[in-house]
């Protein structure tokens, strides 16, 4: 797949000093930790790439002094920015191993069920995403019968290079590159609850994309719980042409006569909401905010939402799975 990348993120790459990159490394393995998370404790902060590489420098964030640094399965870290050091250890959890939900493949046979996912064309019903957003999908098993997720169908939105071009069909799309992760949540009392560890599960989304991303996890042997499983996505910010996260900036600084105010870096594509799905599946939470945790996305929690006042409370992630409805021994 030819993916591209934005102005913005090609002047961001050139201009940053890569030279003031710190790497984080397993401390038992010494492999790299991809895709960590690095708060800054205010509300901001940002994640490492692939290779577990992440950019801080002082020119870039002058007021921050402390960073915070998380992974599945990993203790939480905590070190100050004067004389960051080139190469950070992480410790594995020695006693609490991350839970893995591990299912031989049913031998019986199975059927193939699929979830349309619900996309539309108005830019006005789109959540606008923004790095330090995460948004989760619940999928019941009403059967409790063993389903394999076969593929997700992610909805998108790309936009027009013109707006006034923006109802035909052959119009220019605004060119992006950005990165996704996907995760699994157990179901916890209607919750997303702790992270079901399949590993790293990314992809990269491009304005060649029309309407949704279709992604294959076949391989990754993801089994639906008797109880249910949260879906969600994540986007890590810009990429490179050959698809590697940019050092991405999670805010910009707009001078005001208040003074600086750090307004928050939107990201495409844009992600379509629906008022089409009746039950209240969708979840939301900031990964730098109120301690990362999730809440229902509706107007109990949320007042200010344009999304909800126009009774769009859900985001229409589809899926592909494997029902096995006869097994044999």
């Amino acid at each position: 797949m030819i993916v591209r990348f934005t102005l913005f993120a090609f002047i961001s790459f050139i201009t940053f000093n890569v030279s003031a990159q710190t790497k984080l490394l397993d401390k038992e393995s010494n492999n790299p930790v991809p895709f960590a998370t690095i708060s800054f404790g205010n509300g901001n902060g940002l994640f490492a790439d692939d290779e577990g590489s992440f950019l801080f420098t002082k020119k870039l964030y002058s007021d921050i002094d402390t960073l915070y640094i998380s992974s599945v399965g990993f203790k939480d870290f905590k070190i100050p920015t004067e004389n960051l050091p080139k190469t950070i250890t992480l410790e594995p959890f020695s006693n609490q191993l991350q839970e893995i939900t591990i299912t031989a493949k049913p031998k019986g046979k199975f059927r193939i069920k699929e979830i349309d996912p619900v996309f539309h064309n108005d830019y006005h019903q789109c959540w606008l995403p923004t790095i330090e957003s995460e948004i989760a999908v619940f999928f019941p098993n009403k059967e409790k019968l063993p389903k394999r997720i076969t593929k997700l169908y992610i909805p998108i939105k790309t936009e027009a290079k013109d707006w006034r071009t923006r109802n035909r069909k052959d119009t220019k799309k605004r060119k992006f590159s950005t990165l996704f992760r996907v995760q699994f949540y157990e179901n916890i009392d209607g919750f997303p609850g702790e992270v079901i560890n399949y590993g790293n599960i990314v992809f990269v989304a491009t304005e060649e994309n029309e309407k949704f991303y279709e992604l294959n996890i076949k391989e990754h042997n993801i089994y639906i719980p008797k109880n249910g499983v949260f879906v969600s996505i994540q986007i890590m910010g810009f990429t490179d042409p050959k698809g590697k996260l940019l050092p991405n900036k999670k805010y910009q600084e707009v001078k005001t006569r208040r003074g600086i105010v750090k307004v928050s870096t939107t990201f495409r594509p844009l992600l379509p909401f629906t008022n089409t799905i009746l039950e209240k599946r969708t979840f939301v939470k900031r990964i730098f905010l109120n301690d990362g945790n999730w809440i229902l996305f509706d107007k109990k929690n949320i007042s200010n939402s344009n999304l909800l006042a126009k009774g769009m409370n859900n985001y229409g992630i589809g899926l592909k799975a494997e029902v096995y409805y006869q097994n044999k021994d």
